[in-house]
């Protein structure tokens, strides 16, 4: 059932148009789509204001496309599928409409038309940092969520420590924003300085970019956990889309 759906069926019920024992029973409804392989989550976007988004990796490119069109059908909103191949889109694109692949981000698009909170490029914003240029999927992958939820997006890219002029540079940016998401790998070191240089909710994102040492963005998950930066919140390695959700959330006050 979509929003509007349940909209609907209250003004029903409030004209006296529908029972309440009716709308009871379809409010009772399972709140689900059973695929056989999958259950979707149709009442997703009720409880959060964004619909089940799907996680394509290790799934087949005909189960991410069967998925894809039920929530479609679903969905009054644009519907997102990450860690997506090429193989995924061209199975999506063969059973949906207005899709989208961004191949930075791995990510699958369907509907973007339906986005019911358009940015506006006057209104507060989410700046996505990253640290280096091997970050990018994943700060892209925080920027599009971000974006598909109605958000104004700054992207910074390759700002790192390594080079601090080039962060230093974008400061009037960065402190202008309502939140932030800074993606790093290696030593995860961007988060702890940017936290230094705002005083907005930072949300930090280690990657599994690195050589032996950093041990799959285990290095720079525990530097971020341990930044001695105030304000700043950490979620799990190579979560950008975790990050970018939760920016939105701040975003919208």
């Amino acid at each position: 059932m979509t929003r509007e759906q349940l909209h609907d069926l209250l003004e029903s019920v409030a004209a006296r148009e529908t029972g309440v024992d009716d709308a009871l029973e379809r409010l009772a409804a399972l709140p689900y789509i059973d695929l056989g392989h999958t259950k979707l989550d149709t009442h997703r976007a009720l409880r959060k204001g964004f619909p089940e988004v799907v996680y394509a990796q290790g799934k087949t490119p005909q189960q991410v496309a069967q998925i894809m069109q039920r929530l479609s059908e679903t969905s009054e909103s644009p519907v997102l599928a990450t860690r997506a191949s090429h193989e995924a889109h061209e199975a999506v694109r063969a059973v949906c409409a207005e899709v989208e692949y961004h191949e930075l981000a791995r990510a699958i698009v369907v509907g973007r038309s339906r986005l019911r909170r358009k940015p506006n490029y006057e209104s507060a914003y989410i700046s996505v940092l990253c640290a280096g240029t091997s970050d990018i999927p994943v700060a892209d992958e925080a920027a599009l969520t971000a974006e598909l939820l109605g958000n104004r997006v700054e992207r910074v890219y390759d700002v790192g420590v390594a080079g601090l002029h080039r962060l230093m540079d974008q400061v009037d940016l960065l402190r202008a924003s309502a939140c932030l998401v800074v993606v790093a790998g290696m030593e995860g070191a961007l988060a702890s300085v940017v936290g230094g240089l705002v005083n907005r909710p930072v949300v930090a994102v280690p990657t599994s970019v690195g050589y032996g040492a950093s041990f799959g963005g285990v290095a720079a998950l525990l530097s971020m956990l341990n930044t001695c930066a105030t304000g700043v919140a950490v979620v799990n390695i190579d979560n950008g889309f975790g990050a970018g959700f939760f920016a939105s959330m701040v975003n919208a006050g």
